[in-house]
Order: structure tokens, then sequence, then C-alpha cells
């Protein structure tokens, strides 16, 4: 089990890279939008509504990526807030296809059980009757 928690982490921590590095790029096409918006004569109401389109999915992506490191980070540290944390950011990956729901439901597999719940400091479930 511990190699599956491992993979666990590093798998939120490269997740979160991605989604930082989108959330980058989102907002340097936003800075090149806002900057050129009134330079091929179009309408400059639109231009702005799609700086701000761009700037509210960069923000979306950069939260998303920062709290998948922290939780990767968090995972790969044996930390207790870690497993809730994961279980919670994959319950949102769910709808991220196809790399977020294999996620997800890879998080779910990995921290249900008892084995996991014993390496996060957590007592098992009692068993069913």
């Amino acid at each position: 089990m511990r190699l599956h928690l491992d993979v666990l982490g590093w798998l939120h921590a490269l997740g979160g890279a991605f989604g930082v590095v989108t959330g980058s790029s989102l907002l340097v096409l936003a800075t090149g939008t806002f900057v050129a918006r009134g330079a091929f004569g179009g309408n400059p109401a639109i231009a702005l509504s799609v700086v701000w389109t761009l700037a509210a999915c960069a923000v979306v992506f950069l939260a998303g990526g920062a709290a998948m490191i922290a939780t990767g980070r968090a995972l790969l540290a044996r930390r207790a807030g870690g497993r809730p944390a994961a279980l919670w950011l994959a319950l949102v990956n769910l709808v991220v296809l196809p790399f977020g729901t294999a996620l997800g439901i890879y998080t779910f597999w990995a921290l249900l059980n008892d084995d996991a719940r014993r390496e996060f400091g957590r007592r098992p479930r009692a068993p069913q009757i």
C-alpha cells in the first residue's frame, strides 16, 4: 500500500504542476489580449470580457494546481490533512475527463481502505456485520 500512496502523491503533484503551467499560460494570454484589445479595431467591450474570462480561468487553474501540489506533498509526507484533501480533490477531478477521472478513481481506491487509514494515523473502520 505504501507504493500506491507514494505514486498517488506524485500523481497529484504532477497534475498540480500541469494546472499551474496551464494557469500561467492563460494569464499570459489574458495579458496579451488586454494589451492588444484595441489594436485590431474590434469592439473593446468584447475584448475586455475575453480578458476577464481568461483571467478567471487562469486563477482557477492556478489555485487548483497549487492545491493539488500541496495535497501531493501532504500525501508523500503522510500528513493527516493530506488524505481528506486528496479525497475532496478527487471528487472535483472526477469531472475532468479523462485523466482527472482516472486520478479520482485511483485516489478513492487507494485511500478508502483500512491500510491507508492506518498509514495516516487513523483507526480502521469497524467491521461490518
